[in-house]
């Protein structure tokens, strides 16, 4: 579909016809022991990407995305997990440029942060998506107890990338579904990945 944005993964692109609407927020949740961060770093190679860590140093998010076998680019990394997360990203928020890409690796730090607060952070990022036409994708950590304002985060994002990870006997299986597109029509079935050097998609037959 003409003005999608890809997401820098081809087969996620054809599965959502042609990829993601301008000014979109992508909330990608996944399990802390998983390859997910893949799907981040080749979203560098699409589009200038500022890229916010709030765990790891600024440091090596560059040495983790040097590393990566696949096709990334060299995005501007800012560290914002200092005592007041949220305030920094949203100073970075504010100067993010025409048709650029966002991530925040991981949100669960700004999460965290008084409803009222985080409420307005979001409507803010959306805003300010919508006004530049990037595209901005959160990197939600999967846990027993979820951060306090995870459901605004579900709620604000247009598209949810859900990334199932499990160990089935001596195989690592990874599926992605996609349960929310708003203005869209997401896949009605799950996407079996091999998440490896890149992000591919796994074409082997499931055995029953």
């Amino acid at each position: 579909m003409a003005g999608r944005l890809s997401t820098g993964v081809s087969v996620l692109d054809r599965q959502l016809d042609g990829g993601i609407p301008p000014g979109s927020i992508v909330l990608l949740a996944a399990d802390p022991a998983s390859q997910s961060e893949l799907f981040l770093y080749e979203l560098t190679a699409v589009r200038a990407t500022l890229y916010l860590t709030t765990i790891r140093s600024d440091q090596a998010i560059r040495d983790a995305i040097d590393r990566a076998p696949g096709h990334v680019g060299d995005p501007t990394v800012r560290d914002v997990g200092g005592n007041a997360p949220l305030d920094t990203a949203n100073r970075f928020v504010r100067d993010l440029p025409e048709g650029a890409n966002l991530v925040i690796d991981v949100v669960d730090a700004l999460e965290e942060t008084e409803p009222a607060r985080y409420r307005q952070f979001l409507n803010e990022l959306q805003t300010h998506m919508v006004n530049t036409g990037g595209l901005a994708i959160v990197h939600g950590m999967k846990q027993e107890s979820e951060p306090r304002n995870r459901s605004y985060t579900k709620h604000m994002s247009d598209v949810v990338f859900d990334l199932r990870t499990k160990i089935d006997g001596s195989e690592i299986e990874n599926r992605l579904a996609v349960p929310k597109f708003r203005g869209g029509h997401p896949p009605e079935e799950t996407i079996k990945l091999r998440l490896g050097e890149r992000v591919t998609v796994d074409t082997s037959r499931d055995i029953a």
